[in-house]
């Protein structure tokens, strides 16, 4: 019988090459000799018996099969991380991979964090920010171990997944500087909302919202919120922010403000994922 032909570093080092794109950007994330690096790859390459990655100058790609082992090694090395951390459920510590919409990331992490870091320093935390969809998918394919979204109201629960409110949001649509008072969609004046990329909850229930204007809605997309409360004030526009990320970003006169919806903030887990780390996120987030 032959040998299994993974191990898990060789999974940690082809699962880093394919996310930097790049040898020499793996080899320094992974603090790794470059020429090590390598190695292991065309070592892993030859045990399966295929080509995982396209090599372009020094810019690597997947191959069809290299993706097929991405997603596979991503869920092999959560489940391992996994065990680790559930033979030591008293002890929190280890890598933990939180997504985060960026208004939570900027208007509501930074205390709780501070908390978990001082209370447990061996939590490894890793922190990325996107849209909910975003989040969701690459909570569903083992990429992150949990996420902060914003689960809009009316959309049905997903039975593969855990989740627990944390935060309550008041979503604005915020208005130039002296804009008349808005009790409906059609109130409002500009015909362009600012927000961010599809899969953002708080987008889809702005859309949702401004759809019965006699006007079709034109949509300017922006990466932050910095951007979108610049064009608002500029009077071109109106955007979608949550009332704790406007009190983060001072602006030379006062925006005009129309509260949409209250929203929870969830924290969300892949159903019977269990770390001492994640349990130590969750009491941090709601102390």
């Amino acid at each position: 019988m032959n040998p299994l032909p993974m191990d898990l570093t060789a999974l940690d080092i082809f699962r880093t090459v394919a996310a930097e794109g790049s040898v020499t950007r793996a080899a320094e994330r992974l603090q790794r000799a470059q020429s090590n690096v390598t190695t292991r790859v065309r070592q892993l390459e030859a045990d399966l018996g295929v080509a995982l990655f396209l090599r372009e100058g020094k810019r690597m790609a997947l191959t069809p099969e290299g993706l097929v082992l991405q997603d596979y090694a991503q869920r092999l090395l959560a489940l391992a991380e996994e065990a680790r951390q559930a033979l030591h459920p008293g002890q929190p510590a280890g890598r933990l991979r939180l997504g985060s919409m960026e208004s939570t990331a900027a208007s509501r992490l930074p205390a709780p964090l501070a908390r978990l870091h001082g209370q447990w320093p061996d939590i490894a935390l890793e922190l990325c920010t996107g849209a909910s969809q975003v989040l969701l998918d690459k909570l569903r394919a083992h990429a992150l171990d949990a996420v902060l979204v914003a689960w809009a109201p009316g959309q049905p629960p997903d039975a593969a997944l855990d989740s627990v409110p944390v935060f309550t949001e008041e979503l604005l649509l915020v208005l130039p500087a002296g804009h008349p008072p808005v009790q409906g969609p059609q109130d409002v004046l500009p015909g362009t909302l600012a927000a961010f990329e599809p899969g953002c909850t708080y987008r889809r229930m702005a859309e949702e919202w401004l759809a019965p204007r006699a006007q079709p809605l034109r949509l300017l997309e922006l990466g932050s919120y910095h951007a979108i409360l610049a064009c608002v004030a500029a009077g071109t526009c109106v955007g979608v922010v949550p009332r704790s990320v406007l009190a983060l970003a001072p602006l030379p006169q006062p925006l005009g403000q129309h509260l949409l919806a209250r929203i929870d903030t969830l924290l969300v887990w892949r159903r019977g994922y269990r770390s001492a780390a994640l349990d130590a996120l969750r009491q941090a987030l709601v102390s």
